[in-house]
């Protein structure tokens, strides 16, 4: 049996991932490339610091919400 804080982290993994999946998805890019890009220019931390917030919301809105924290960072997608 999971503990609650495993649960947690697991809850939040699982979410992370579908966020670089649907992320590669929509820009035409392979997982590991998407990682890698929010990785670079925060997208993935932000997505871990405010999943509270973030998984109540649309996928789309979330991805929308990466973009634009990685454009602050610097990216160019």
């Amino acid at each position: 049996m999971k503990t609650a804080t495993e649960n947690k982290t697991y809850k939040i993994l699982s979410y992370v991932v579908l966020c670089i999946k649907k992320f590669a998805d929509e820009f035409n890019l392979s997982f590991i490339e998407a990682y890698r890009y929010l990785e670079n220019y925060g997208g993935l931390q932000f997505i871990i610091n405010h999943y509270e917030i973030e998984h109540t919301l649309s996928i789309n809105d979330a991805i929308d919400d990466m973009q634009a924290i990685c454009r602050k960072n610097g990216g160019l997608i």
